[in-house]
């Protein structure tokens, strides 16, 4: 990690809400996130756990300024020590601010995916770009040949690695990445954060969002637990290891294993209680 940690993204007191209309027409509004804070410093990796469900793409989206029309936003947002707003935001997606989103959906149905990873350049970056592509798709096991296919013509776990692939094209001091895993193969969910940690010991900032606490445990420094809107605690991922990898034993992947120490068992010796 480079140098001391600064904050990129500042998360103060974050509100989002929806307004609605029930079948009487009477105007309500739906609050969906509850006054959460967070910060992501520079060179590090922020894992936000919690069910599906439970709010999560809307802290990226409300970072990244794309929630609907209809959606109602207070408290404040600060990347790099500036305030996050709507005219800043356009300059910074894309540039300064990376996002790999959780559908697939956001790929461009009418543009070849290598156009969309490269992105806008001149003639001048675009050769190195197209040379970035290439090891980038070699590293996430895609042919060179994909970039000259549309997105319908990509599976589902392509498509996704399409995405992550156009997130790390280039520099950015900041990647929201929401949900990236789901639909890989366990080695290239591996390889996926293990470019996460490379980047965040070039001095990006990463704040992954998922449901796969024994995948972010892994890289992740820091671990967010989110539900219902809220962030719970934020904790250090050490604070998972040891005694608290309990916790990480009696999650259904796990079997529901936890192991439990009884008195009159001994300091050293305990028994595997199965959790049922």
């Amino acid at each position: 990690m480079k140098g001391q940690k600064e904050p990129v993204l500042a998360v103060k007191e974050l509100c989002v809400s929806f307004t609605m209309y029930d079948r009487g027409l009477n105007r309500r509004e739906f609050e969906m996130v509850h006054q959460l804070s967070l910060t992501v410093n520079a060179g590090e990796i922020v894992a936000v756990a919690g069910s599906s469900g439970s709010g999560k793409s809307l802290l990226a989206h409300g970072i990244l300024g794309i929630l609907p029309e209809n959606a109602k936003v207070t408290g404040t947002m600060e990347f790099c020590g500036r305030r996050l707003e709507e005219a800043s935001l356009k300059k910074l997606r894309g540039r300064e601010i990376a996002f790999i989103p959780q559908s697939v959906k956001y790929l461009d149905p009418l543009m070849k995916v290598g156009r969309q990873v490269i992105g806008p350049c001149s003639r001048a970056e675009k050769k190195e770009r197209q040379e970035k592509l290439k090891q980038v798709f070699a590293r996430y096991q895609l042919e060179e040949s994909v970039a000259n296919l549309y997105p319908y013509q990509l599976s589902g776990g392509m498509a996704r690695r399409v995405l992550i692939s156009g997130a790390v094209m280039k520099p950015a001091k900041l990647i929201v990445a929401d949900e990236p895993t789901p639909g890989l193969q366990e080695s290239l969910a591996r390889e996926t954060l293990c470019n996460f940690r490379e980047l965040a010991q070039e001095g990006c900032g990463v704040l992954l969002i998922t449901h796969d606490i024994d995948l972010a445990l892994q890289m992740a420094d820091r671990i967010a637990i989110f539900y219902d809107g809220k962030i719970l605690e934020t904790v250090p991922a050490a604070a998972f290891s040891g005694d608290g990898r309990a916790f990480l034993r009696a999650l259904p992947q796990n079997e529901f294993a936890a192991e439990q120490k009884f008195p009159g068992a001994g300091n050293t010796e305990g028994f595997r209680q199965r959790i049922i």
